[in-house]
């Protein structure tokens, strides 16, 4: 076992040299002009090391409990020192929070508990200065239902924000059944008696679906990119964005869709189209990183965002990789290889993927596929991240996990502050099912815990004891 450790931490080290020799030739270059599409390398992003940074937790420069840009600030340095290259942000725009920042009020401002534009710009010249890249989440299947847009849209049925988003006339009956991730009662047809019709919404209640078949909405969206790709950004993750397309007939899907969800929801009427205008209207000027969350429900599916040949999108972000292990009895290597193996060898000649075991979406990759026992954790960690490392494809780092952080557990269900979770837990109650097995007891694996709220809980400070590899 000790022999083993010392092999996985010297490829592990091998890797982060060449991380750290690749930004010291950079460093050593002399100062060259903004870089344009047709004269930057366009493909650094298959070069560079992402480290997603979840900003809510991340590092509180007030003391008001809540991580800012300040915070992240603070922290420059020691992102430089790590090796890695790009910075994937998740949400700072304003929001009323319904879902931690991916319901969005306003897509030009920034959340004032994560400081103001003067501290992002500050951000951004600072993470510039160290030759690290910014990329930032576009959340544009849904807006906020506090946004200015479903405001109007809602204020009556001629509005011409009305076309915005998806409507049902109350007039026509109940509409065709749609399920949603995050309601209660999984219905995504919510009642809104102001105009008596209902609004589509895939995620929460204060989630609405915008209407990504009206052309108007697509150049709004177009707009919000050139504002903040003018800012000096370096790309966009799409968040949600193969759901964006609808039949807005909305056909009736068989019985029990809902379990291959992505069969019905994915890949929509158009979704390609849509894609390559957004290329040519504004990603193909710009020398910048785009990446596909979701992407289809195959590696065939997924090849379409980014086969270079149809210009749409850089690499894919596919979630079957999550999806192994999620069960109270774990997984086997055997399914970890089949995996992996036949997304890389479906992406070996052309596209681009990105490698990563965690996120702000799943349980903290040392709990889920490795052991957090403390003899364990350290070995645990540098074994994932050597994958991660040395997999064809674009590297991403959850913030903590290069220190081989573990999932967290309050003791009461009320604490945690994530509404998958916490209409999760509803759900199964109104149903009268097995709570027990929703929220295991503390003893219970930690792969079976709350995902989000592990992944979103703080990293420790220099203050704090060590929790990272030994």
């Amino acid at each position: 076992m000790k022999i083993l450790a010392i092999s996985l931490l010297a490829t592990l080290l091998l890797a982060l040299w060449g991380c750290g020799q690749a930004q010291e030739s950079t460093e050593k270059s002399p100062p060259a002009a903004k870089p344009t599409a047709q004269s930057q390398n366009e493909k650094w992003w298959k070069e560079t090391v992402v480290y997603q940074i979840y900003p809510r937790s991340f590092q509180d420069s007030n003391g008001d409990g809540v991580g800012d840009l300040r915070g992240i600030i603070s922290r420059l340095d020691y992102l430089q020192s790590l090796g890695v290259e790009t910075i994937w942000l998740n949400p700072i725009y304003a929001s009323p929070n319904d879902d931690n920042g991916y319901d969005i009020s306003d897509y030009r401002r920034i959340q004032p508990e994560f400081g103001t534009m003067q501290d992002f710009d500050a951000l951004l010249k600072g993470l510039h200065e160290r030759g690290l890249k910014l990329v930032m989440d576009l959340v544009v299947n849904h807006s906020s239902d506090e946004h200015e847009w479903f405001k109007q849209a809602r204020s009556s049925r001629q509005n011409p924000y009305r076309a915005y988003y998806h409507w049902w006339p109350a007039e026509k009956g109940k509409p065709t059944p749609r399920y949603s991730f995050f309601d209660v009662n999984s219905d995504a047809w919510k009642y809104d008696s102001l105009t008596n019709a209902y609004y589509l919404h895939y995620f929460s209640r204060k989630q609405p679906d915008l209407n990504w078949e009206n052309p108007k909405l697509r150049q709004e969206v177009h707009s919000i990119m050139r504002f903040w790709l003018d800012k000096g950004i370096d790309g966009f993750r799409m968040d949600a964005f193969q759901y964006v397309a609808k039949d807005t007939t909305f056909p009736a899907f068989p019985a029990g869709y809902e379990k291959q969800i992505l069969k019905y929801y994915s890949s929509g009427p158009n979704l390609h189209a849509y894609i390559q205008e957004m290329n040519r209207e504004v990603l193909s000027k710009y020398p910048v990183m785009t990446v596909a969350e979701g992407a289809g429900d195959s590696p065939t599916e997924a090849m379409k965002f980014v086969d270079p040949a149809r210009r749409e999108l850089n690499m894919a972000y596919h979630f079957e990789g999550m999806d192994i292990g999620n069960g109270p009895e774990g997984y086997k290597l055997t399914d970890f290889k089949q995996v992996y193996t036949r997304w890389d060898s479906a992406f070996a000649r052309k596209g681009w993927l990105s490698i990563f075991l965690a996120n702000h979406d799943v349980p903290r990759m040392v709990s889920k596929f490795g052991d957090d026992r403390p003899a364990f954790r350290a070995a645990s960690a540098k074994l994932l991240n050597t994958f991660i490392l040395t997999m064809r494809g674009t590297p991403y780092c959850y913030n903590g996990d290069e220190l081989g952080m573990t999932n967290i557990r309050f003791d009461r269900i009320e604490d945690y502050r994530d509404v998958a979770t916490l209409n999760g837990y509803q759900k199964v109650k109104n149903q009268g099912g097995d709570l027990g097995a929703f929220w295991p007891p503390p003893s219970a694996p930690p792969a079976t815990t709350a995902a989000r709220p592990s992944s979103g809980m703080p990293p420790p400070t220099r203050a704090s004891r060590p929790a990272g590899p030994g």
